[in-house]
């Protein structure tokens, strides 16, 4: 049964993702834990954490504490690269600090070694068909090394999580992923941006909201995921707001203009 999502979402294989969702990279101890029940208490149901992070045991006790039931609530971890090899480990691991019995969305965080590794995403689908994750994917890789995947499989990656923004923008990008029914996951998305941006500015000011909703409103138009952080509660109830806003199709066309358009297949970050 698909997941119940508060506001618009996307389909994948083992449910609905919403599009707005929430991150905690670099959240830690307390202020992961505080940010994710406020994050779940103003209305987000998609919450982005890691391996990686060090916070899976925080998010787990605020999803816990919640009050709100697991079915409604879309979780993502990953899988450090450094990991590839012991992948089962690692993700009952992760569902073990988490409280879980299943995450909705496990990823490779990276290429590990810089490499596609079919056999680790060959443990993925195992793990996935044995219920342990419901969907599953890849982050910072690169078109050619999902088709890698593929080629070695039969079976794609239902996510491809990559830094992106309006300055970030590339339809070749957005296209290939589309094309490969790949869902494009957005992070990072102020911290690549002008937020100061003429043209932002200009979108933020007609609509009498903060250029920070137009950036997150840009995505979820698009269809694009995106995973916003914050420890501020006002910040974090500020960015759910941009479900409220509606852009034109003039303004959105006026924001895919900021981007820059070499082929950014991948990229750094989280």
């Amino acid at each position: 049964m698909d997941t119940p999502v508060h506001g618009p979402s996307t389909p994948l294989s083992g449910g609905d993702i919403p599009l707005l969702g929430f991150g905690t990279w670099q959240s830690e101890g307390d202020d992961a834990y505080t940010s994710v029940l406020h994050a779940l208490r103003t209305g987000y149901r998609h919450i982005d954490t890691a391996t990686g992070y060090g916070n899976e045991t925080q998010v787990g006790r605020a999803i816990a504490d919640s009050g709100v039931p697991r079915g409604e609530i879309f979780v993502t971890t990953k899988l450090p690269p450094d990991n590839a090899g012991d992948e089962r480990r690692t993700l009952e691991q992760s569902l073990t600090d988490l409280g879980l019995d299943h995450v909705d969305l496990w990823l490779v965080h990276w290429p590990p070694n810089g490499e596609a590794r079919p056999e680790t995403w060959s443990e993925f689908l195992s793990l996935r068909d044995e219920g342990l994750a419901r969907s599953v994917g890849v982050s910072n890789y690169s078109v050619a090394q999902i088709d890698e995947l593929v080629a070695a499989t039969g079976e794609t990656p239902a996510v491809n999580q990559i830094p992106w923004s309006p300055k970030d923008y590339d339809a070749t990008v957005a296209q290939e992923l589309g094309a490969r029914g790949v869902v494009l996951e957005g992070y990072s998305p102020f911290k690549r941006t002008d937020l100061d941006d003429p043209v932002l500015a200009e979108v933020a000011a007609a609509h009498e909201v903060d250029p920070t909703h137009v950036v997150l409103r840009w995505h979820v138009d698009h269809g694009f995921v995106v995973i916003p952080k914050s420890v501020t509660p006002s910040r974090i109830e500020s960015n759910f707001r941009a479900l409220d806003l509606t852009l034109t199709a003039d303004e959105i066309a006026r924001i895919d203009r900021l981007g820059t358009q070499p082929e950014t297949e991948g990229g750094v970050g989280e």
